[in-house]
């Protein structure tokens, strides 16, 4: 790539991310015109964009298959019974009304991807805050928020940390040992905030009508069944991996959708073409244009040529790797889909390990899983880095983007500037707490 293309490709970028953050045009549409311009000029080829779209394919099918199951269950009638059993909780405090998101959203997105947890819990978040006369953007910014965290509890929680944790062959178990109790200390740094970025909400106090009628659940039968789609996609999730036909958790995402398709056609629920019709194709657009103009950025050579800087600065330092790299990553996840930012970082990560002589050349093939000891909090802070760096802005991960998706088709709109003033101080406090444990992980492992 020559000096003048690169230039074009960090402008195009640059120009993306301003027009996005400053409202100019729409997010989905100022990402295609970005992918666009660098056709035009040459920087990506067509060969290129597919292979950008395939790298996050992953991804893409989780939230497609999240989605798909989501909008089966919500035909069932049971996020109404489950609304009702959340509202009568919060005594019509708003105080508890956040502290039981957190309660909620976070047992279930140790299971669950992050985006399709947010695509399930909407219904019962804004209809819960409705019933409070509450606005209910504040609380969809949070849930994407904790989502994200609450992602950290498991390896399949967030397709970041899967795509880190699948690249190094780390197992659910070990995952567990290493990680999780982090990912608990990101969430729980959530609860003093909350007071204080959220008064209006936190500091309510609403008097509940007496009697309110329980919702209905409508066909008994198909919302077991559906249930059981759901439990299966669960428990595939967890064990999938060690099953004879390794079966990843895209795949699962997939299998799970088939499977709730099939049930509506099978039942004559409805016609299959509401479903696919429901389904959030913006968003999903939008994930695989940010991909793309991630590709170009990755032609650029820059992070290749950071991966050598990398050992030039630190050397075998990897404690100081570590936390450069929760920084980076977290800064760069912030500004862009967490998910590339992560793919880029591993490429330049191995490089660096592989400079140092730390690992093998082979450690850069796929399939490499004989990682020193000493390195995994390079790779657990690149975890943290892309997870939680998401969670500051409006772009930085799919589940903020699906949330404010969601509003917007519930009638009120997310801008960035909102987005921020939730996610930037509480991703501030989160990479904060995180730096500690990485330091205290790394003294471990010495």
């Amino acid at each position: 790539m020559t000096d003048l293309e690169i230039y074009l490709t960090l402008g195009i970028f640059i120009a993306v991310i301003l027009a996005i953050a400053f409202d100019i045009v729409d997010m989905m549409v100022a990402a295609l015109i970005g992918v666009c311009l660098m056709m035009l000029f040459g920087i990506l080829s067509g060969r290129e964009i597919l292979d950008a779209v395939k790298t996050g394919g992953g991804a893409l099918s989780l939230l497609f298959g999240g989605m798909v199951v989501a909008r089966v269950l919500a035909t069932t009638g049971i996020f109404e019974r489950l609304g009702d059993l959340f509202l009568r909780s919060t005594g019509g405090s708003g105080k508890r009304y956040l502290l039981l998101l957190l309660l909620l959203i976070g047992p279930v997105c140790a299971f669950l991807p992050n985006a399709t947890t947010v695509i399930l819990l909407a219904p019962v978040i804004i209809g819960v805050a409705r019933a409070l006369d509450l606005d209910f953007v504040g609380p969809m910014v949070l849930a994407a928020v904790i989502s994200n965290s609450a992602g950290l509890l498991t390896l399949v929680g967030d397709p970041a940390t899967f795509l880190v944790g699948s690249s190094i062959g780390m197992t659910f178990g070990n995952y567990l040992r290493q990680v999780s109790i982090g990912g608990l200390f990101a969430m729980l740094i959530i609860i003093p905030l909350l007071p204080l970025l959220m008064p209006e909400i936190w500091n309510v106090r609403r008097v509940l009508p007496q009697g309110r009628p329980r919702a209905p659940i409508k066909r008994p039968i198909f919302v077991v069944l559906s249930l059981g789609v759901l439990l299966l996609m669960i428990v595939l999730f967890v064990l999938g991996e060690d099953l004879p036909g390794k079966i990843v958790p895209p795949q699962v995402a997939m299998i799970a959708a088939a499977l709730a398709l099939l049930l509506v056609y099978g039942m004559r629920v409805e016609p299959l073409d509401n479903v696919i019709r429901d389904i959030d194709w913006k968003s999903l657009l939008f994930i695989a244009l940010i991909i793309c103009l991630v590709e170009g950025f990755v032609k650029t050579g820059l992070l290749q040529g950071l991966a050598l800087k990398l050992s030039g600065w630190f050397g075998t330092k990897f404690t100081l790797v570590a936390l450069t790299l929760l920084a980076g990553v977290g800064m760069l996840s912030s500004l862009l889909a967490n998910i590339p930012v992560v793919a880029a970082s591993l490429v330049m990560t191995k490089g660096y390990l592989v400079a140092v002589e730390a690992v093998p050349e082979t450690a850069l093939a796929a399939g490499f899983s004989d990682w020193p000891t000493v390195v995994l909090p390079v790779f657990i802070a690149m975890m943290f880095g892309g997870t939680l760096g998401g969670n500051a802005t409006l772009i930085g991960a799919s589940s903020n983007i699906v949330s404010a998706g969601i509003c917007a088709r519930e009638g009120s709109r997310v801008t960035f500037g909102r987005f921020l003033r939730i996610g930037l101080p509480i991703t501030i406090c989160q990479l904060a707490v995180s730096a500690i444990y990485i330091l205290a992980l790394s003294w471990l492992k010495r």
